[in-house]
């Protein structure tokens, strides 16, 4: 039951990241980039903390491996990465930005490899993760400058994108390495508490102390990101990442841009083309090759459940 626990939150994970790249997008046409990054962690931290506070034993960090593990969340894959991401969609559109992260799983097996001897892939299994970036590029529509390499017109918002990428892909393979004892809601709590402060000291020092107003988009894509891509989707992730390991926790950078092509062709009624269609195939085949030994091994157990079922309605 674990396992299928597991895809249930790995979905979830999915469908919170990648509306958030929408959130994002409504949320910069009013606020600074690092400013809006640093609200939309203090909304989380405060839930998580109370949350934590409340229903958590001993919230309180005591370990080594705890305080190495927020710090490396907190500076990673909180601050670093979420900074560099809203300031990355300043200067590129979503659908390139979801197309550079989703480098996250390939970089992760390299800093894994780097720091704690692999993430014990086949060559079977680079294969898929390769053949699913493809299904990625190609669900995500990029420009056709980008597939021949031409970036002048985005080159500085890739970058900044990418760099997002990295600390996210290292901080998550730190965070592992730390081996902390604590909860993973207090771990994301104070590890969003944290990052909020380091990335609001990052406004502060980059943007000034800008005139803040914005709308009720601005605010509805604040409690989105906030309380559900944050709080919430961090959670997830944080469990996912203690229990799968790093690699497998970031494949979720493959379907969130498949995610929120969905999302543009049902709330924004863009169309989905074959091109489209031939990307989900693409990366399900990917995914298929990265978990082909797990899937192998659930096939009799999937069919022997169905069997059972068809037999109670002979």
């Amino acid at each position: 039951m674990s396992r299928y626990r597991d895809v249930g939150l790995f979905f979830l994970l999915s469908s919170l990241w990648g509306g958030s790249f929408v959130a994002i997008e409504v949320g910069l046409a009013e606020l600074p980039p690092v400013l809006f990054a640093a609200f939309r962690f203090d909304v989380a931290a405060v839930l998580l903390l109370g949350y934590a506070a409340l229903r958590i034993d001993d919230p309180i960090p005591r370990t080594r491996g705890d305080f190495g593990a927020i710090a490396a969340s907190a500076l990673f894959i909180v601050a670093a990465n979420n900074a560099l991401l809203f300031v990355g969609q300043t200067q590129t559109t979503g659908s390139i930005a979801s197309i550079v992260y989703s480098l996250n799983p390939i970089l992760t097996t390299a800093f894994a490899a780097l720091l704690v001897g692999g993430v014990g892939l086949n060559s079977r299994g680079y294969v898929g993760v390769l053949i699913g970036l493809v299904g990625v590029v190609i669900v995500a529509g990029p420009k056709p400058s980008l597939l021949s390499g031409d970036l002048s017109g985005d080159a500085l918002g890739v970058a900044i994108v990418f760099s997002a990428a990295v600390a996210v892909s290292l901080g998550s393979v730190l965070v592992r390495r730390a081996d902390a004892q604590t909860s993973s809601v207090a771990l994301t709590a104070w590890s969003m508490a944290l990052g909020a402060a380091v990335i609001h000291a990052s406004s502060l020092a980059a943007e000034g102390v800008p005139s803040v107003s914005f709308g009720p988009r601005t605010a509805l894509a604040l409690l989105f990101l906030g309380v559900f891509a944050s709080a919430l989707a961090y959670s997830i992730y944080f469990d996912l990442l203690d229990r799968q390991g790093p690699f497998q926790a970031n494949l979720v950078a493959y379907v969130v841009p498949v995610v929120a092509t969905l999302l543009g062709w049902s709330l924004l009624n863009e169309q989905i083309t074959a091109m489209t269609v031939g990307g989900f195939l693409l990366v399900f085949v990917g995914f298929a090759l990265v978990k082909y030994d797990t899937l192998t091994a659930e096939l009799p157990k999937l069919r022997a459940g169905v069997r059972s079922v068809v037999g109670l309605f002979r």
